[in-house]
């Protein structure tokens, strides 16, 4: 649907917004100048609040030059970062960690939610040669860029262990940012084939990167630590996880599904105790949050007539919910660090891009994909985030002969595409004209604009 007239903020608002963020930053700044030991309750709160109102205020500003939202909260959360001007302290950002974990749960329930049987139905074919070939040719050209460039961490390998570690970083090449993709999309709401594509493809690559991360550790080992016999023990721990993780998803969704039929009262209070009481006990029973929640959403979607209420419910929930998590994503991005791993972690983002775009294509002409889809599938796949962090950090724990250097460079690569994905996604959608007009604030729906002239 093409996007139609812009119901935007004119320049006095923009200004108003502009001086009222400068006033946010100094507030901020007088506060850490006048009392620098603030710390415990009263520095999270702050850092809570300041993230919020800063988020709001600088995402309503970068849409000026069409970036999305999400980018302005995490360029909030990196400038008052405690890597750029300290606003917001490292303590303060760990702190704010639950609200991540509500974040996630919601993100996964939302995607879960907005997955249709028609619709992935009508793009199941889109769907198999677009992950088989950005699962097993992105792994494949990935490892090889990163054996020719081989990073300084692994120049003490020989070479088959170089080749270990290229398949590892193979799989966090292929991860996806499911929460930058489902933020740019409620921003825009977009609606269209590639928005179709683009949700149907990020959320179930997320299960495909957790097979192929279990596949690459079983492999690697014996490269990188020789004397180490194959095992396929990995894969007895993964299908329990998977397969619990899903039945516990369904018994879930059928359940909120009831209870929004029978009742439906206070969901935002069920919605946070699932956010934080059921992601604690999936972790505790070594079952993945995401996978689980995830199918808890389609199921509501699919197997009740609950689904349209229940994102609506979300919406709301996690309208606050999303600012403070991106921009205390921002907060947490090692900006030296990016600046310390720069040329590696350039090459190595440039390749990821090229490999992305280049199999993207390929697959839309071999699923005789429609056109938007063809030129433009590749845009949700760029961003990065949490999730490959997490991989990342699996991998080091796994193994710590590498790993320090191996999470370092992975962080700095995320960083840049954290960046950089959003924008292009947003971009994408608005070229495809998927991207509809936002909603007509009050006095724009009653016809009034408060700094037009008045007329005779």
């Amino acid at each position: 649907m093409s996007a139609g007239p812009k119901h935007g903020k004119t320049m006095l608002s923009r200004g108003v917004d502009l001086l009222s963020l400068m006033i946010l930053f100094g507030i901020m700044w007088g506060a850490g100048y006048m009392v620098p030991a603030y710390r415990g309750e009263a520095a999270v709160l702050a850092a809570l609040g300041f993230l919020l109102l800063a988020g709001t205020l600088l995402s309503e500003l970068v849409e000026v030059v069409g970036m999305p939202h999400l980018s302005g909260y995490l360029f909030a959360g990196i400038i008052a970062g405690p890597h750029v001007l300290h606003l917001v302290e490292h303590d303060s950002v760990k702190r704010l960690e639950p609200v991540n974990t509500l974040a996630i749960a919601l993100i996964a329930l939302a995607g879960g939610a907005e997955l249709r049987i028609d619709a992935l139905k009508r793009s199941l074919r889109s769907l198999l040669f677009a992950l088989g070939l950005q699962t097993f040719l992105g792994i494949g050209l990935m490892a090889v860029v990163f054996a020719i460039a081989r990073p300084a961490f692994v120049a003490h390998l020989p070479f088959t262990g170089v080749l270990g570690v290229a398949l590892l970083w193979g799989v966090v090449a292929i991860t996806r940012s499911p929460s930058a993709c489902l933020g740019v999309l409620s921003q825009t709401r977009a609606s269209g084939p590639l928005a179709r594509f683009s949700l149907a493809f990020v959320m179930a690559s997320d299960v495909v990167v957790v097979v192929m991360l279990a596949t690459a550790v079983t492999l690697a080992r014996p490269l990188v630590e020789p004397g180490v016999a194959l095992s396929f023990s990995a894969f007895s721990s993964l299908g329990h996880e998977i397969l619990g993780s899903v039945s516990l998803g369904t018994t879930l969704g059928l359940v909120l599904a009831a209870y929004l039929k029978v009742s439906g009262r206070q969901l935002l209070v069920v919605l946070i105790a699932l956010g934080f009481g059921a992601t604690e006990v999936l972790h505790y029973l070594n079952y993945e949050p995401l996978l689980t929640f995830m199918v808890a959403g389609f199921v509501v979607q699919n197997l009740s007539k609950q689904g349209d209420r229940f994102i609506h419910a979300i919406e709301e929930t996690g309208g606050v919910v999303y600012v403070v998590f991106f921009a205390s994503a921002g907060a947490h991005l090692n900006v030296p660090l990016l600046k310390d791993f720069w040329p590696t972690a350039l090459l190595l983002t440039g390749a990821r891009a090229a490999v992305t775009i280049g199999t993207a294509r390929l697959s839309s002409v071999l699923a005789k994909d429609e056109p938007a889809v063809k030129k433009y599938g590749w845009g949700p796949l760029i961003s990065q985030a949490g999730v490959a962090i997490g991989i990342a950090s699996v991998i080091a724990a796994k193994f710590p002969s590498f790993g320090a250097g191996f999470r370092d460079v992975a962080i700095a690569c995320v960083a840049l595409n954290e960046m950089v994905g959003p924008v292009l996604f947003k971009l994408a959608l608005d070229r495809a004209k998927e991207s509809q007009a936002p909603a007509p604030t009050l006095d724009e729906a009653s016809g009034d604009d408060p700094d037009a002239p008045a007329q005779s």
